[in-house]
């Protein structure tokens, strides 16, 4: 079925295509039988793989990355289809309308998505409300990404990311630091280690301050050199903020399959989906060879359950799907949930969920 409903809505220009889908399926969760089933569904296995991660209980590993539901408004229903957290945002502390359209593009002979979005979202007034009035379903984990205006100088960005923390921290699980997004301009100037020093701590310091501190993890960009990537580890060690989410989009366009005159039509964006997996193995062998201890949510190029089988064995603590969600449908939370379930029975007492 979502072969075929792919196909027509591949037929729409992507971000359309996103509303309508996103429509559709409240439209489908609606209805109260079909609501009613599948909520009976997800509390079994293989839905129920619990985790434990920076102190948080998770229903299983498997999330949605930021980005997909950018405005609260979907993850009530995304939880429905298996995932055991969704992130939200990125939220900025006042709305922001982003890019102009068209600013989402689907690269199909590469299983990926080319992106200009800007960090569009109703800000963080508006996101918080609906999160304290649509409340929370029983066993989701919600995440919080968080980001700058685009119109705040790097120099004050502290101030946006504290912001968005104090508005949000009351309706979310965790928050994720996003200072990696490539259509932001001058935003990744803030992975240098004094920048990015002064938000983590002080977002340290006010999650501490909490009755019950938020983990905070550092969502970071694919393109840096092994020797960056040791930095930013660094970063988060001395700064004790709980992980890293890696990683976000990528400016690199070698080696695609989709012709060079089309991405120059096309123009600027991040690129996600399957030309990231490589970059994300490599990335996550080396957080857990260098930094075993460390909590990482491995993110991009998780197109198959095998390839969520693989993270997971590379010592990813949790996975997140984007792209592979688009190209694959639900199926994908699904065989990939099968896989890692099948797996744990077959070896026994690894300790790798509760």
């Amino acid at each position: 079925m979502y072969a075929l409903a792919r196909s027509l809505l591949f037929l729409l220009p992507a971000e359309t295509a996103h509303h309508l889908a996103m429509t559709l399926l409240s439209i489908w969760f609606g209805i109260p039988p079909v609501k009613y089933w599948h909520t009976r569904k997800i509390s079994k296995p293989p839905y129920q793989l619990p985790t434990r991660v920076a102190g948080l209980e998770f229903a299983n590993p498997l999330g949605l990355a930021a980005g997909f539901d950018k405005n609260a408004r979907y993850y009530h229903l995304l939880h429905l289809l298996g995932f055991g957290f969704v992130e939200i945002g990125t939220v900025t502390p006042r709305p922001q309308a982003g890019n102009p359209k068209p600013r989402l593009f689907r690269l199909t002979k590469d299983r990926a998505l080319l992106n200009r979005m800007g960090f569009n979202n109703d800000g963080a007034d508006v996101i918080a409300k609906r999160l304290k009035s649509r409340g929370k379903p029983k066993g989701l984990i919600i995440g919080g990404n968080i980001g700058k205006n685009k119109t705040t100088p790097n120099e004050e960005a502290v101030k946006d990311y504290l912001a968005c923390f104090e508005k949000l921290h009351p309706y979310v699980d965790y928050f994720a630091v996003n200072v990696s997004s490539p259509n932001t301009p001058g935003l990744r100037d803030l992975q240098r280690a004094d920048a990015l020093m002064d938000i983590l701590r002080a977002l340290s310091g006010a999650s501490a301050a909490l009755d019950k501190p938020k983990p905070i993890f550092l969502k970071i960009a694919p393109d840096m050199d092994l020797a960056k990537l040791d930095e930013m580890v660094g970063v988060i060690k001395e700064s004790g903020i709980a992980g890293m989410i890696a990683h976000n989009t990528t400016l690199n366009r070698s080696g695609l399959l989709t012709p060079s005159e089309e991405l120059g039509r096309l123009g600027s964006g991040g690129i996600s989906g399957l030309p990231l997996q490589a970059m994300a193995r490599e990335f996550l062998g080396h957080i857990k060879e260098t930094a075993p201890e460390m909590a990482v949510i491995s993110s991009g190029g998780i197109g198959t359950h095998q390839e969520a089988l693989h993270r997971i064995n590379q010592g990813a603590s949790l996975i997140q799907l984007w792209t592979g969600f688009i190209y694959s449908g639900p199926r994908l939370v699904s065989q990939s949930l099968a896989a890692l379930a099948k797996q744990d029975r077959q070896t026994p007492g690894t300790g790798r969920f509760i």
